[in-house]
């Protein structure tokens, strides 16, 4: 997984996170893009059109990271 490739190089937080959120772990999808965010991912400019996001529109982590992206709801 990406997730290993990380120990070994530079990935992309977000395509890690984006990844967790296909298997349905919003707990590994959010710490994963807290640190998207901290490392100003680029990948975080696609957060609205990965459709595996689609199940969390409604939590709260999600709804704050639009904000803090200055991305409308």
């Amino acid at each position: 997984m990406r997730k290993q490739l990380a120990k070994r190089r530079y990935e992309d937080p977000a395509g890690i996170a984006y990844g967790y959120a296909e298997l349905g772990d919003k707990e590994q999808t959010f710490a994963w893009l807290d640190k998207a965010l901290a490392e100003k991912s680029d990948g975080l400019e696609r957060l609205k059109t990965v459709r595996a996001m689609d199940q969390w529109h409604t939590d709260p982590r999600y709804i704050e990271l639009l904000k803090k992206l200055g991305l409308p709801q």
